[in-house]
């Protein structure tokens, strides 16, 4: 079956100038143009845009989405399995919330008691699930399963003062990096007290520390590009800054 853009909107409930603009940055192209003008679409541009539309549901932004289905090595298949597992699991997540409010209220009315520790454990949870759909694999192979598990374990007993502590450290690094790039040296003081912060902060979340593993995780922060568009966010370079000063902080050699 065949649909214009009206035809096509109306179906998959969006705009037609939402069809229209896929079809200017070249993410989706209807199948033909007719003798009208009319931009035509066809079975397997219904079926493109459902996987686009599953890729936005999961927050995914539209330039990355261009470039996963435009690589020679996309299989929708694979892409449609991967999207169940993630629904799956955001599904999973927003039961987990629901399951918490339902509880505090509950609380609230006096039918049962909550911990404090309770109060947030949904939201640790959705923490470590999106925290495994951003990094988990690379994670995973880099310093493997158990050492993982016993990190989500950690993260997920932390107290309030001790999360607190983690947001509060993860800014201070940020703060010390920022005047420590402004000297140039990761070797000075500045720059090695943003390594020890970084060492301290680490030892909220790691169930042990070594400075192999420490090194190992700054120059991931310089391959992986998500990593580094985090730290390089103000200033670019502070990523490796950081790799570097974390070098020399753990006596790390770069290669």
């Amino acid at each position: 079956m065949e649909y214009t853009v009206q035809k096509l909107a109306e179906l998959a409930g969006i705009t037609g100038r939402t069809l229209r603009y896929y079809d200017e940055i070249g993410i989706l192209k209807p199948a033909r143009i007719n003798s009208s003008g009319y931009r035509i679409y066809g079975q397997k541009e219904v079926d493109r845009l459902q996987q686009i539309l599953f890729y936005r549901e999961l927050e995914v932004d539209l330039e990355s989405i261009k470039q996963i289905m435009t690589s020679p090595t996309f299989d929708p298949a694979h892409a449609l399995k991967e999207h169940r597992e993630k629904l799956l699991t955001k599904r999973e997540q927003l039961n987990q919330l629901i399951a918490n409010v339902d509880k505090t209220l509950a609380a609230q009315e006096g039918r049962i008691t909550m911990s404090d520790k309770e109060k947030f454990e949904a939201f640790k949870q959705k923490q470590i699930d999106e925290n495994e759909k951003n990094y988990g694999k690379e994670i995973r192979e880099k310093y493997g399963e158990e050492a993982v598990e016993k990190s989500n374990a950690k993260f997920k007993g932390m107290s309030n003062d001790q999360h607190a502590e983690g947001e509060k450290l993860g800014q201070e690094i940020l703060d010390v990096l920022d005047a420590a790039m402004q000297t140039g040296d990761p070797a000075g003081d500045l720059g090695q007290k943003a390594a020890a912060l970084h060492h301290k902060w680490l030892g909220l979340y790691w169930d042990s520390y070594s400075k192999e593993a420490h090194a190992g995780l700054a120059q991931m922060y310089v391959d992986d590009e998500r990593f580094t568009a985090y730290y390089d966010k103000k200033t670019p370079g502070t990523a490796a800054f950081l790799r570097d000063a974390v070098f020399v902080y753990t006596g790390t050699a770069k290669d």
